[in-house]
């Protein structure tokens, strides 16, 4: 059964030509929930971390695969921005109107001031299809991570590509990524009003 806060999403899509595949499934906040969700359909799952400065005047939607580790330290450097940390829950409602457990691409319908950066793992823009909630998480849907890409431009967001370590080379190396920053692809938008 759809839920009303998905159906948006669906307008969308169908608007900008974008095919998706539903998958309907128990509520998955996590990554461990997700995990069978989506078997066999050869999408990777994408995990979403809405984040915010130390001010709380930038937003940031920090888009990674499933088995990378967030490292503070380093997403934040990478996007220039002192340190990063999760936004609160009545931002994330006020701004891409959406719940803990739900953070999506598909949340930047609901962002009218526009002032979210996207970021985007590396890795990820390599996998040709995702697995992202439709503003809930008792749905996910399969789509070509190129159509998301092309989600975004249509919004009229540009994104950060960001280098990310698996999970498990983080726990070996115990280090953080060395990478050097890749070029990044922002623009300056004003501060978002919650």
């Amino acid at each position: 059964m759809m839920n009303e806060k998905e159906l948006p999403v669906y307008a969308a899509l169908d608007r900008m030509g974008i095919e998706y595949t539903r998958i309907e499934h128990p509520a998955a906040a996590t990554m461990e929930a997700c995990a069978a969700i989506g078997e066999g359909t050869g999408a990777s799952h994408c995990k979403n971390l809405f984040l915010t400065n130390r001010q709380g005047t930038a937003f940031f939607l920090v888009m990674l695969g499933s088995s990378k580790k967030f490292r503070t330290a380093s997403v934040s450097k990478q996007l220039g921005v002192a340190r990063l940390s999760f936004t609160t829950a009545e931002q994330l409602e006020n701004i891409l109107g959406l719940t803990q457990g739900s953070v999506t691409v598909t949340g930047l319908l609901n962002d009218t001031a526009h002032c979210v950066h996207v970021a985007i793992d590396r890795d990820l823009l390599n996998e040709e299809r995702i697995l992202i909630h439709p503003n809930i998480n008792t749905a996910s849907l399969v789509v070509k991570t190129s159509d998301i890409l092309r989600f975004l431009d249509l919004l009229g967001y540009e994104f950060t590509p960001i280098a990310v370590e698996d999970a498990d080379a983080a726990v070996q190396s115990g280090s953080l990524c060395t990478d050097k920053p890749p070029n990044v692809f922002c623009c300056k938008k004003p501060p978002c009003r919650v």
